[in-house]
């Protein structure tokens, strides 16, 4: 009986909070059906044939969204948070959506649960879970306020990790130090990914927002033979020999294609090639990881291709969207690493720049904002055509881009949706604006623009 009432609630909730267009409905069901019976997510999860979980600072949507591709052209139906709400709420929200008035999942034995996790929230989640492969994507500096130093994170997945059984893989970033460092303390099969760099494109230093710089095992200094962005690369210590794993699953060459690019990957067992309608270095690691889990599932290498040919970026991760003559590509970016590799795809081409940024500091953001002095907006010097500034924090986001001499007095708009309309028309016919929103900030672009071009919901994607 409690049961059916957490279910039948947390539906009701569900239906209410999207017919008042008070959001999607992804998060308040789970918060209703835990209330009322703390055990559901435990018993619905336990119907499914198989599990696995995707955490890390970077990357969780995109890799989730790209696995979830590859099961559906195999012929499986997942079970997955697919709106990026990755706290335990989140996923007793997907679940509950799957499951009917008794508590039964349909064809749930033969289903595959897919759901990204937060950072912090994973040994909740894998106490009531129990998943059969938990992959992590990479650690970088994120929320300070929130999770603390990237140190502590680390700690926490450690502990995690020497507490699963002999059943749960991991699949790990061989180019993380600390991701890599995991493995120490696995019972069960490890797989690694990473990038070859010495055929793909790599520099031969650290950036300075870099955030692992020492031995995960002796805290001696790393060395990098070469670095593809962040701390991420072919790192080694001087002082214990411990040194970057070779990856089982690997991007021997990336190229770029009409509309996204094209990923050689190696394997064991062979070699193939993707293609998928997203760019940038980050974006091929996420190609990696959900290449890696496709392989540790067994979805086969056709199931893969097909997947990834049709896949659709989610809403705010290189979405492009057509509105009043331009075209409109919303490109989240909530930590300095990620930002930096934004401004690093978007500054490829050589063509003059129409750009929005929107920093917001609520609580799914992080309340400090500091981080954005270790973005490298310097990248933007002399590339700029438009720039239209807003968000909560939108002044401080205007002086840190006066400071990188990209604008003297960049325009604040306070309310998202002029600030939107504002860059929308100074913004050229033909050409694209990037929009580059902190997370809640994105949610309410993602709003207007849907309803100005007739789009769905992002909870209905």
């Amino acid at each position: 009986m409690r049961q059916m009432m957490a279910i039948g609630t947390a539906k009701l909730a569900a239906a209410v909070s999207r017919y008042l267009r008070l959001g999607g409905g992804t998060a308040v069901p789970g918060i209703v059906a835990e209330r009322i019976d703390p055990s559901l997510v435990r018993a619905l999860a336990s119907q499914l044939g198989a599990g696995v979980l995707i955490t890390g600072t970077n990357g969780k949507t995109t890799t989730a969204r790209l696995l979830a591709s590859a099961a559906e052209a195999s012929g499986l139906k997942p079970v997955a948070n697919r709106s990026g709400s990755n706290l335990m709420r989140g996923i007793g929200a997907a679940l509950v959506q799957t499951a009917n008035l008794s508590g039964r999942v349909q064809d749930g034995g033969s289903r595959l649960g897919l759901f990204e996790v937060d950072e912090a929230t994973m040994p909740a989640v894998v106490a009531n879970l129990r998943p059969d492969a938990i992959l992590f994507t990479n650690l970088f500096r994120d929320q300070l306020d929130r999770y603390g130093e990237v140190s502590r994170l680390a700690e926490i997945w450690r502990a995690l990790v020497s507490r699963l059984d002999e059943r749960t893989a991991l699949l790990l970033n061989a180019d993380d130090p600390s991701v890599a460092g995991l493995a120490d303390s696995a019972r069960g099969s490890v797989v690694f990914f990473g990038l070859d760099s010495s055929k793909v494109g790599s520099v031969q230093t650290l950036e300075h927002a870099a955030d692992a710089r020492w031995c995960p095992s002796c805290r001696a200094e790393l060395c990098y033979g070469s670095v593809s962005y962040g701390h991420l690369g072919e790192w080694r210590c001087s002082a214990c020999k411990r040194e970057r794993p070779n990856p089982q699953v690997e991007a021997t060459r990336i190229e770029d294609v009409q509309g996204g690019m094209r990923i050689s990957v190696s394997l064991p067992e062979g070699k193939f090639e993707l293609e998928l309608p997203l760019r940038g270095l980050y974006n091929a690691y996420n190609a990696l990881a959900a290449v890696a889990l496709s392989r540790e599932l067994r979805l086969g290498t056709p199931s893969v291709q097909g997947g990834f040919a049709t896949f659709t970026a989610a809403f705010g991760r290189q979405e492009r969207l057509v509105f009043d003559g331009r075209e409109v590509q919303v490109v989240l970016a909530k930590n300095p690493v990620g930002f930096n590799e934004v401004l690093r795809t978007i500054t490829e081409s050589q063509q003059e720049l129409d750009i929005a940024f929107f920093l917001n500091d609520r609580i799914a953001d992080g309340r400090d904002v500091s981080w954005i002095w270790d973005v490298d907006f310097e990248m933007l010097v002399g590339r700029v055509r438009s720039l239209v500034v807003s968000g909560t924090r939108g002044e401080e986001m205007a002086l840190r881009l006066k400071y990188a001499d990209v604008a003297w007095d960049p325009p604040v708009v306070g309310n998202t949706e002029d600030a939107l309309r504002r860059a929308i028309r100074a913004t050229p016919i033909g050409r694209c604006l990037y929009v580059v929103p902190t997370y809640t900030a994105m949610l309410e672009v993602r709003q207007a623009l849907a309803r100005w071009t007739g789009q769905r919901g992002f909870w209905e994607d």
